[in-house]
């Protein structure tokens, strides 16, 4: 029974690390460029590693940066879309790693992937207003 309680508390924990990451998957996606990029021209490791930081930190910043500027709402709406597009992609994903030995239909397969995609897009949408709130607002 222990086993079974352990089983279930890590793939809830992994569950929940894996939406926190799904979350910034624009900023992971150009940190992981960046660090490419500057280890393939010949730098060290430790180079890289600050590239791939820089790289993350610049593409949040630019996009808050657009949302605390920009006074267009469609302008505002498409830097959303933008951080938000990966995180759709890795929610479904994510899902789709973890329901697709579960459902045999591929209607219902993709449907609950896309919604989980969906759900995921709108968290990172409303986490990166958030942020980007607080930022400005200081």
């Amino acid at each position: 029974m222990t086993l079974i309680l352990l089983a279930i508390s890590l793939s809830v924990t992994l569950c929940v690390l894996a939406f926190n990451f799904a979350i910034y998957a624009l900023p992971v996606m150009a940190g992981i460029s960046a660090f490419q990029f500057v280890h393939a021209a010949g730098a060290g490791f430790g180079p890289s590693a600050l590239a791939a930081l820089g790289g993350a930190a610049f593409s949040v910043g630019l996009v808050i940066a657009i949302l605390g500027f920009a006074r267009n709402p469609f302008l505002r709406l498409v830097a959303l879309g933008v951080f938000a597009a990966p995180a759709a992609v890795a929610g479904y994903a994510l899902a789709h790693g973890l329901a697709k030995n579960a459902l045999e239909s591929e209607i219902a397969l993709n449907l609950l992937c896309g919604t989980c995609g969906l759900i995921v897009a709108v968290a990172a949408m409303t986490n990166l207003s958030a942020l980007g709130e607080d930022v400005l607002s200081r």
